[in-house]
Order: structure tokens, then sequence, then C-alpha cells
């Protein structure tokens, strides 16, 4: 019973009510939210159409590896919830860039896109180019995982490194007996999106141990864009690319990536897209993270596995010190 609420609740951020009065309105690029780090924009040509896309690069602090982390947000996030990860990499004397994928957060909403997990790949490897750069480690969490995974096995020889957080894919949900949603089902769903919703579920799945006052930021940004004059497209992107991560599943490809590939996985976690729309049965047996961590650890060729007993979705935000000190210890040995 316990997976069926777990599971079933992340409809809690897809299937809500309508936002409340008083919410903070930000722009389509996320105009009026106040980023920790310089925003730049890359400008760049897809499908036709002329694009921005946001990013942040910021220079070693402490003394340059020489190396540079490109991180890859999740869908529910922005490059700016890397922002503690940014800083401790950058002491450690790595380059990061975290870019805002394409109709997410500050880059463009394009109409009439076709959103897909090698096109958004093809997308962050024109970003990377554009910076003089051949060769990444590359960091994804949630969806941004997913893409990560993507990415080495579509650029192998670009990837120097694989950090995969708490990445979703990890199985195959409509394989699993998820039913399939239209995007216009998806999109009915996502224009009831509102702040006091996204908090609920954000409390019960990204941090089950408690709430900390920093946290609300991250709401506001969300909620922000989904109220604001920018939010039925946000609306329409996310039920675009909820479509995308349903039906592009990446782990029947995992023996594919060739990168040495470490797994940082908050155990507690239960994420599982379209469960609520499953049979209990089906539902009861999805996001059992622990068990398809292992799974991916034995399909990718040269894969470490580093679980937190304690941490659920996003480990790197709830408990950043123990995240980090694993994050820069296994990227420091990965030559080994």
């Amino acid at each position: 019973m316990i997976h069926v609420r777990i599971v079933g609740a992340l409809a809690v951020l897809l299937f809500c009510v309508p936002v409340m009065a008083g919410t903070t309105e930000y722009g389509p690029r996320l105009e009026g939210f106040e980023y920790p780090f310089k925003r730049m924009n890359f400008p760049f040509e897809s499908q036709g159409q002329q694009h921005k896309m946001t990013y942040i690069d910021i220079a070693p602090d402490g003394d340059a590896t020489g190396k540079t982390v490109v991180l890859l947000h999740g869908k529910n996030f922005c490059s700016a919830t890397w922002e503690s990860t940014i800083k401790v990499l950058s002491q450690a004397g790595y380059r990061v860039i975290a870019p805002d994928q394409l109709g997410f957060c500050g880059s463009t909403k394009p109409e009439g896109y076709q959103f897909s997990l090698s096109q958004l790949a093809a997308n962050t490897k024109s970003l990377i180019e554009s910076l003089g750069l051949d060769r990444v480690i590359v960091g994804g969490h949630s969806m941004g995982g997913m893409l990560a995974a993507r990415f080495a096995i579509q650029y192998p020889e670009m990837v120097e490194q694989l950090v995969l957080v708490n990445p979703i894919g990890l199985e195959d949900w409509q394989a699993e007996g998820v039913p399939y949603a239209t995007i216009d089902e998806l999109y009915r769903d996502e224009l009831r999106v509102n702040a006091e919703t996204i908090k609920a579920y954000q409390q019960r799945f990204f941090y089950p141990d408690g709430w900390q006052e920093e946290y609300d930021r991250w709401v506001t940004m969300l909620a922000g864009l989904y109220a604001g004059p920018g939010g039925p497209d946000v609306a329409r992107i996310q039920a675009q690319t909820s479509e995308m991560l349903l039906g592009q599943p990446v782990l029947y490809e995992f023996d594919r990536i060739s990168a040495p590939t470490l797994l940082l996985i908050g155990e507690r976690d239960r994420t599982a897209l379209g469960a609520a729309r499953a049979a209990p049965e089906v539902a009861a047996r999805l996001g059992n993270y622990p068990e398809l961590a292992r799974r991916a650890e034995k399909s990718i060729p040269n894969a470490r596995l580093i679980l937190f007993p304690e941490l659920a979705h996003s480990p790197q935000m709830q408990d950043p010190a123990q995240f980090h000190e694993a994050l820069l210890s296994n990227l420091a040995n990965s030559g080994r």
C-alpha cells in the first residue's frame, strides 16, 4: 500500500487545482526571477525557428582542474536549482555550465516544436561546441539524467564521465502498464498546476524529513512560470515533454554507454511518470529506486552506484554536504 500512495501522489504536481491568488508571476522566460549567477543566452536555429537557450557558465574558483562539468536540470527544475552544486564544483576547480533546456525556464518557448531527447541532446551539443569545448563531464538529475544518458549514447566522444542523479527513465512506464495519455489530456492537467500543490508534492517526495525555508524559492520559481503571461505555453511544453518521456525510453540502450558512469541515488525516491493513471497493482511496483538503480548499474558497462538510504528524489538539495562529498570524491577518482 505504501508504494501505491507514493507513486500515486506524483499526480499532485500535474493534477491539481487553479493557481492561488497572490502567486508571484514571472515572464515566459523567467523574467523577474533572480538567478543565482549571471544568465547567458545562446542563440541558435532549430527546426526552422530562431531560439535562445539560457545558460550559466561559471569559471573555476579554486585551482583549475582543466575539466568542465555540464549540469542538466530535471523537468520540474531549472539551471538555477543547481546553485549549491555549481558553487561546490567551481570551488573544487571545475568550470561549470548549466543550461535551461529549450522550452524550459529561461529559454525560448517555441510553438510547433517536435520535442525529443535526441533533439534536446543535439541542442546541448551545439551549446557546448559554441563555448569551444569538445569533451566534458555530463551530469543530469531527474529528466536531466534521462537526457544525459541519451547524450552519452548519442555523442560518446564528448563525454569524459557521466553522472546520473536520481534519473527518471530507469524503467519503461508504458511497457509496465501505464496507460497512454494524449498531449491534449496532459495539457489540460498542466493548466491546473499551482504553488500550493507544487509545495505539497515537494514536501512529501523531495524533502520527506522536513521543509527548509530555502526550498520556498524553487516553488515560487515554478509556480511563477505557470501563473505568468507565458503560463499556457509553459503548460503546453510540459505536456509535450511528458509525452516525450513516456514514449522515448533510454534504458534499453544503457549497454551503449561507454563513459564511466556514477549513479547517485536517493533510495526513498518513488518517482514514476503516469503512475496515478495506472491500475493499483501496476502503480505498486513502479518507482522502486533501490531496485532500479541496481539494475541500471548492471546494465551500464562501467558504472558505480552510490546509494543514500535516507534521501529522496533530490539528494543534492536535501543533504548537500553528503551529496557533494560523494560527488567530488568520485569525480576525483574517475580515472581509477
